[in-house]
C-alpha cells in the first residue's frame, strides 16, 4: 500500500476519533455555525438592536453545559436573558435562579407559599388582592417540579446547544413580523397570544412556547421592566427552537417584499 494512502488512513482514524472523543465536536461547531447564518439573518432581515437569545432548559439527569460561565451571583432568568443578547454565555443553576416565581414555572424548586397564595405578586402592587394574584399562579403553565436543573442562555450566533426556546426583543413592529412568518405566511388563520402581566420571560417566552411549540409574545412586566434594560418601547417574542429555520426562511421571503414596503413612508 502507498504511503500517501496509509497516511491518509491514519488521518482519518484520529480524526475520528477526536470527534468521538469530544462528544461531537464537528456536529456542535456546525451547529453553531448555522446558528450563525440565522441569527444575523434575523437581525439584518428586522433591524435588530440586540441579538436573538438561544434558551436551553437542562434537565435532571444532564450534565451542566460546557462552554457557558456560570453565573457568579444569583440572577433572575429575565436578567440572564437581556445579558445574553449582548453576547454573554450564562448557565444557571437552580440554585442561583434569584427569582422564585420564575424558578419555580420552571420546574426547578416547589412553588413557594407566598407565591402560591398571591400574598407575592399582590404585595408588588399588581393585584388587588392576594385571591386576585393567586388565579393568575393557578392559571400559569409550569413545568414538573424537579424535570429541570438549571438553564443555559447565550446570544443565538454563540450557542453550542440546541435550543429549547429562541427569545427576540424588539421593537412592536420587528416582533410583527415574525408572527406571519411563524404562521399566517404559510397556514393563513388568525394569532392567538397567551400572556399574563406577570412572568412575561419564564413563563410567556420560554415556558409557553416550550410546551405549546407556538410561538407568543409578550409586551413584558413589572418584573423584567424594573430588574432589566429592557426598554419602554421594547416587548418580546418566544420561538420554539424547531420552528427557528421555518420562520428565517419565511422572513426572508417577506423581505423581498412587505417588510420593505411597509416601511417606506
Amino acid at each position: 500500500m502507498r504511503k500517501p494512502l496509509l497516511e491518509a488512513i491514519f488521518l482519518f482514524l484520529v480524526f475520528d476519533t477526536y470527534k468521538y472523543r469530544c462528544g461531537g465536536f464537528v456536529g456542535r461547531w456546525s451547529l453553531m455555525e448555522d446558528y450563525v447564518v440565522l441569527s444575523k439573518k434575523m437581525v439584518d432581515i428586522l433591524g435588530l438592536k440586540h441579538e436573538p437569545v438561544a434558551v436551553t432548559l437542562i434537565k435532571r439527569g444532564q450534565a451542566p453545559p460546557v462552554g457557558y460561565s456560570e453565573s457568579k451571583s444569583n440572577i433572575r432568568h429575565c436578567q440572564s436573558i437581556m445579558r445574553a443578547r449582548k453576547g454573554e454565555s450564562l448557565w444557571i443553576p437552580a440554585a442561583k435562579h434569584a427569582c422564585p416565581a420564575g424558578a419555580s414555572a420552571l420546574g426547578m424548586i416547589p412553588t413557594p407559599e407566598k407565591v402560591a397564595s398571591g400574598e407575592f405578586h399582590c404585595n408588588l402592587g399588581l393585584y388587588d388582592k392576594p385571591e386576585t394574584s393567586k388565579k393568575m399562579i393557578d392559571a400559569r403553565p409550569t413545568l414538573e417540579q424537579g424535570s429541570v436543573i438549571g438553564t443555559a442562555v447565550s446570544a443565538l450566533s454563540r450557542a453550542s446547544l440546541s435550543p429549547d426556546v429562541v427569545i427576540v426583543t424588539g421593537t412592536p413592529e420587528q416582533v410583527y413580523w415574525i408572527l406571519p412568518a411563524a404562521t399566517t405566511f404559510t397556514e393563513g388563520g388568525r394569532v392567538t397570544v397567551d400572556m399574563a402581566t406577570a412572568q412575561a420571560t419564564c413563563v410567556d417566552e420560554t415556558i409557553i412556547p416550550y410546551l405549546t411549540g407556538n410561538v407568543n409574545i409578550s409586551l413584558g412586566c413589572f418584573g423584567c421592566r424594573k430588574a432589566t434594560d429592557i426598554a419602554p418601547e421594547e416587548m418580546l417574542v418566544g420561538i420554539p427552537g424547531g420552528k427557528l429555520e421555518s420562520i428565517v426562511a419565511a422572513l426572508e421571503k417577506m423581505a423581498a417584499g412587505p417588510i420593505p414596503k411597509s416601511r417606506v413612508k
